[in-house]
């Protein structure tokens, strides 16, 4: 038996912003503003919602946008959009946020291909998935970008799983999902950016909802938003066992991160894409962000360095 405990929550399940998202997904933390970036990728837009005082901003873009991540340097998001990777500034004097192409990675997307997943390594590295469309998102590539903007982007190994990614407190294990069933582990070198020793850390009952967005806490413990499950689980990558689950009110859970002044708050996104009247009657919730207070403590949301 693992010597990892299950954790607890500390309140009720919220709907902090029933956004009637299409598609609600890329919850990042920003620990300068205290406030969550999450977007609606088909409704091509980012949303900014502050726990303080509940305040919730929106910008609207000319294309999808499928992850980001802070930079470290500027309070500027590095995003993925369909042409590229971009750097956008929402503080900008007008209001409308300015949007400026990142030298170099037009090239890495062919024709028929998108983003699926991204975030950053302790290294100030993105990462992102690549998938190609009318395919199951399981993969073509890892795909890397530097932390120094000199640096040449890098694809990872075919068909890896890019549904979800999480990196270990340690940085030495990253997690992927296939967006079906299985979760994988892969040793993570962060000084030349390399995975290897490919496992299976565990395996979900699709009939229970198929795993999508991943986020790990201090205590090592992988947490899964579970696609058709409508519920978030909880396990021990060790051995795979799961010590909790919450359940949601909408059955499309898509990704998770972990926030609030302390990183104690699970913020929770959910869709509506492809519900008939009937389904969103049954889940009026369903396409909102959702929030509940743990005695987990998330990890720090990696920035872009470059």
């Amino acid at each position: 038996m693992s010597a990892v405990e299950p954790p607890q929550l500390y309140s009720d399940l919220l709907a902090v912003w029933r956004a009637r998202a299409r598609y609600g997904d890329a919850p990042c933390w920003s620990e300068r503003q205290q406030a969550l970036y999450w977007v609606d990728t088909p409704a091509q837009r980012l949303y900014r919602y502050t726990p303080d005082n509940g305040h919730r901003e929106r910008w609207y873009f000319q294309a999808p946008v499928y992850a980001l991540a802070e930079r470290q340097d500027a309070d500027s998001l590095l995003v993925a959009l369909p042409h590229g990777l971009a750097c956008f500034d929402p503080q900008a004097a007008d209001g409308y946020g300015r949007l400026e192409p990142l030298a170099g990675t037009p090239s890495v997307l062919q024709d028929g291909q998108r983003w699926v997943q991204g975030g950053c390594d302790s290294h100030g590295r993105f990462w992102v998935g690549l998938a190609q469309a009318g395919r199951p998102a399981r993969g073509l590539a890892l795909w890397q970008m530097p932390a120094h903007r000199d640096g040449s982007p890098a694809l990872q190994g075919e068909d890896t799983p890019v549904h979800g990614l999480a990196w270990s407190p340690d940085g030495a294990t990253v997690y992927l999902n296939d967006g079906d069933s299985r979760v994988w582990a892969f040793d993570f070198d962060a000084g030349s950016a390399q995975l290897s020793a490919r496992r299976e850390c565990l395996r979900c009952d699709p009939a229970e909802g198929r795993p999508r967005g991943m986020a790990v806490d201090t205590a090592g413990r992988l947490w899964i938003a579970r696609w058709g499950g409508g519920c978030v689980s909880c396990h021990d990558p060790a051995d795979g066992r799961e010590l909790m689950r919450l359940e949601l009110p909408a059955r499309q859970v898509t990704h998770l991160a972990f926030g609030g002044p302390h990183r104690r708050t699970l913020f929770v996104c959910s869709a509506r894409e492809g519900m008939d009247p009937l389904q969103l009657r049954a889940e009026p919730l369903a396409g909102a962000l959702f929030s509940v207070q743990t005695d987990a403590t998330g990890l720090p949301a990696g920035r872009y360095a470059g």
